[in-house]
Order: C-alpha cells, then structure tokens, then sequence
C-alpha cells in the first residue's frame, strides 16, 4: 500500500510539473511583454473559456488578418505592385507601343513617380495588362515563378521572407486554440491563394481579396478558367466585410490591420456579441523596418488612429512589442 501511495505521489508532481512547464511556455516568443501581447493572450483565455460570459465556440472563432504590411512588408511598394512592374517589362517585347503609352511607359523608364501620378486608373491599366489574358492556373504559375527569384530592394530578402515573424507567432497560437485564420486583403485573391498556404499556413479557400472576372472555356478539351480584363470585386474599406460575409458566412471576432484600409473591417469586428479583439500594427520602427502613418500613399493610418483611440483597439508597436521583425534566414 505504502508504494502504491508513493506511485500516486510521483505521478501527481509529474503532472504538476508538466502543467507548469506548459504554462511557462511562451507561445509569442517574438513578442516583448506589454500591452499588446497581454491583449491578445487575455482575449484567447476569454475567448476559450467555457466558464467565461463572453466564450466563444468553436465554428465562431474566426480569426481576420489583412495582408499588405499587417502580414508582410508593403514599402516601398505593394509586393503586387512590383509584381505588376516587373510584368509589363516582361511583356514588353510584346507591345512595342507601350514605349510610347503611359502609364507604361514610365514603368519601362523607371519613372515610378509618374507611374504612381496616375492614380487608381493608371495602376488598374496596368494590372488588366498583366493580370489578364491567361488561365488562373497559368497566373498562379507565373506568380509562383517571379516570388520564388523576386527581391525586396531594401533587404535584398525573397519577398516570402519579409513576412513577420511575430504575426506567423500569432497565426499559429490562434489556431492552437481553435480559430480559423483568414487573410483579408485589398490585394488580388488569385495573387495570394497560390503561396499563403506554405508561408502562413492559411489554404487558398480561407483567403479573401480583390479579383477580376474569369470565365469557363474548353482548350485542347480540357476545361480552364480565363481571367478577363474586368473588375469583379475590390476587397479594400467598405468592400472587406462585404467579402468576409460573402466568402465566410461568419462575423469574426478577431481581426488585425495596419492601415485605413482596415477600419471596417475592425468596425465589423467590434459588433461581435461574443469576445472581440480589434488590433492595428503601427510601422514606427524606421531602423528594422519603415516608420509611416500618415505621410505615404501605401499602408496610409491616419483616420485609423483616431478611430482606434475612440474604439479601444490595441495598437502593436514594431518598434516596442516586437523583439524582431522578419524571421532568421
């Protein structure tokens, strides 16, 4: 009897230890102590919680993340936009008279000034030149083809290695407790679907973004989807929760952004009637990263800090919530 009490004895502190042990472990490793990390561990604790009035179920916890400079680096230029320069020097063979044509002629020239001095229009003819004309399968091929070589200008890193390491933390602690992440972005659905599985373990199907019309045809008696020079739908501002009720069905209760851009989308977060966590990253840190808000055109947070402060949502400093910004190589 004596050693079976013993047993029981050992195999308590055993457990005790592992509880401890599991509990000691820092799930957000890249992030420093403060009040950002402490709203995202309270919020999964409420969240997760059976006993707690605000516990959410399951199939309710969805999760949303923008992706241009919430998920990745956006500066100097959205990485689409850089994909869409570098296409129509690729094509150019192909249309001589775009020597003479702006706005692509100034993207030949280098001439990104002018190129952005186009505004919405210009940079829309530019993506129906490049975005359009083929299959979904080969847009996905070729999107696969220039990240796996493309580089940022600053870093010198693979566009696929400016992602933060924080947020990949995070990704991966929501769905340890259950939450479904989705990518909600202004960016093209069929730019992101084919590489956000493998770099932030969201599947095509869980991404929502902006896109063009595709239309059913038979080549060679196989069956195809061509992409058309048409807008389909933009998934920026307004058009986010119009997307998220579209693609998933379900309001989330978690939602991340860095930009005006996102408010909306955080805005629908926040009716939520179960626990609700809304969050913006701030690029204040000009050393590791870029330091903006209102001063640029890409990833502009201006009215988004006002409507932050009035709403309660929690601000995430690079330069202080993060211990480090991209993954190690």
């Amino acid at each position: 009897m004596k050693y079976v009490k013993r047993a029981f004895v050992f195999l308590f502190v055993l457990m005790v230890a592992a509880s401890t042990a599991a509990a000691d472990t820092d799930a957000l490793p890249s992030w420093n102590d403060g009040p950002a990390k402490s709203a995202i561990i309270e919020f999964v604790q409420t969240a997760t919680d059976k006993a707690s009035m605000k516990f959410v179920p399951p199939p309710e916890r969805i999760a949303v993340f923008d992706n241009d400079g919430t998920l990745w680096a956006s500066h100097p230029i959205y990485v689409q936009l850089a994909f869409a320069l570098d296409r129509v020097k690729a094509l150019a063979p192909q249309h001589p008279e775009w020597k003479d044509k702006q706005p692509f002629k100034a993207v030949l020239e280098g001439d990104l000034k002018t190129v952005m001095a186009g505004g919405e229009h210009g940079l829309l003819e530019i993506v129906m030149a490049t975005h359009a004309g083929m299959t979904t399968d080969a847009f996905s091929q070729i999107v696969l083809d220039w990240l796996a070589t493309a580089k940022h200008p600053k870093t010198g890193r693979l566009y696929t290695e400016m992602v933060y390491q924080p947020m990949l933390e995070l990704l991966a602690y929501l769905r340890g407790n259950g939450f479904k992440t989705f990518i909600v972005s202004g960016g093209g659905i069929e730019f992101m679907r084919p590489w956000t599985e493998r770099v932030y373990g969201v599947p095509p199907e869980q991404v929502v973004g902006s896109s063009i019309k595709t239309k059913f045809e038979l080549q060679d008696g196989k069956s195809v989807l061509v992409r058309l020079p048409e807008i389909n739908f933009i998934d920026d501002k307004a058009g986010k929760p119009v997307g998220i009720n579209q693609h998933i069905g379900r309001r989330p209760v978690a939602a991340f952004g860095n930009s005006d851009g996102d408010i909306e989308m955080l805005q629908y977060t926040e009716s939520s009637k179960r626990a609700h966590l809304e969050m913006l990253v701030l690029h204040d840190d000009a050393e590791r990263e870029y330091a903006y808000k209102c001063d640029t055109e890409v990833g502009r947070l201006c009215k988004g800090l006002e409507v932050a402060k009035e709403n309660g949502w929690v601000l995430i400093s690079m330069k202080k919530d993060w211990k480090t910004i991209f993954p190690e190589k």
